[in-house]
């Protein structure tokens, strides 16, 4: 029980079937008043909401296990220069870990949530499926969720529309109804990000150089920036370049440099395939050695056609039938086949497009 419409319309529709349904609210993060007034706030609709309901509400605090199990990746990954997805990660570690653990401890035989998703058995196999409503599915950032995961976890909201769900929580009379959905980073919710990272990351300036070498300002620290960002770069105007808009097309750790073209679509934007590594496949197998699938390199992405060859060490090579803008290291790749998420993995590395070109144009 988060608070939100979505975990307290879950609670109801288990409560209508006649289950002893009991909510548990989580804390994982607790080092500052922004994060502590929040989740108060939260925590007090999900109070009221259960209340409602007349079911237990339980709190419990997971706040040492988010910061080792996500929060430690999360700050290494922007260290490295890349761009980390924590939801991911917090979706496996805690929602599906600790917090399953906890349940069991209960006494609890299934876990329900409120993710835009589905499940279902097949054969000896249980598979997670897109939600019906396609414009909140997430089963995106379930990829990294196992077979025992899946297993004893009820998704009731899979089969309904957002529009469907505020309807029953205004049809409940449950205040949330109108609660805007949560964003920002997994339990820490929204802030200024720059600022919040600085508290835990040394930033580092540097040039920002164009890809032919000039210098055209100064970066407040790579960690900042990620592949395809174009606002606050802080470079407009510059002297015999056109108007077009700057944008981030790579960062160059070693020298400290980010590099920029401009033009939304320039070449060095694309790329024709990425190395996936740190791969977690639903059925806990791949497909096979080499298949066809779609993929997403982003949540908010319509399905891309690929080819993908599973190697020696597990990790994958993956090839876009249509070159990809602005495919990003550390973000997660997932792969579908159809409605069927067939897991997923980080972004180790990307393959320009321009370099794919140029080397069949030397063959």
């Amino acid at each position: 029980m988060s608070g939100g419409v979505d975990s307290s319309v879950t609670a109801l529709l288990l409560k209508r079937q006649g289950l002893d349904v009991h909510g548990l609210f989580m804390v994982n993060w607790e080092e500052d008043e922004e994060a502590y007034c929040t989740a108060a706030a939260d925590y007090q609709d999900a109070r009221k909401v259960c209340e409602e309901l007349d079911i237990p509400l339980h709190k419990v605090n997971f706040a040492n296990e988010y910061r080792e199990r996500v929060f430690r990746h999360f700050l290494d990954e922007y260290e490295a220069g890349r761009t980390p997805n924590p939801d991911i990660l917090c979706n496996r570690e805690i929602k599906f870990g600790v917090f399953k653990d906890y349940a069991r401890r209960l006494g609890a035989e299934h876990v329900a949530t409120g993710h835009y998703a589905r499940v279902r058995r097949h054969g000896y196999e249980w598979q997670l499926l897109r939600a019906i409503d396609q414009g909140k599915d997430q089963t995106y950032f379930l990829a990294a969720v196992d077979q025992p995961g899946l297993s004893d976890t009820l998704f009731p909201l899979g089969g309904m529309t957002k529009t469907e769900v505020r309807a029953s929580a205004l049809e409940a009379g449950f205040d949330v109804h109108r609660k805007k959905d949560s964003t920002g980073i997994c339990f820490i919710g929204e802030r200024d990000f720059a600022a919040f990272l600085g508290q835990f990351l040394p930033a580092q300036p540097g040039a920002i150089m164009s890809v032919d070498g000039d210098t055209l300002g100064e970066h407040r620290g790579l960690m900042f920036y990620t592949l395809g960002q174009r606002q606050g770069l802080g470079i407009g105007g510059i002297r015999g370049a056109n108007d077009a808009a700057w944008y981030v097309v790579d960062k160059d750790m070693s020298a400290n440099v980010l590099r920029v073209a401009q033009g939304h679509d320039h070449p060095l934007l694309f790329s024709q395939g990425a190395v996936v590594a740190d791969v977690s496949w639903v059925a806990g197998h791949a497909p096979a050695p080499e298949f066809e699938c779609s993929v997403k390199v982003r949540y908010r992405q319509a399905d891309q056609a690929c080819q993908v060859v599973v190697g020696e060490d597990g990790q994958l090579q993956v090839s876009f039938v249509s070159a990809q803008r602005a495919v990003t290291p550390g973000q997660y790749a997932v792969f579908y086949n159809g409605e069927i998420c067939l897991g997923g993995g980080v972004i180790e590395s990307r393959q320009r497009a321009d370099r794919v070109m140029a080397s069949k144009r030397t063959a």
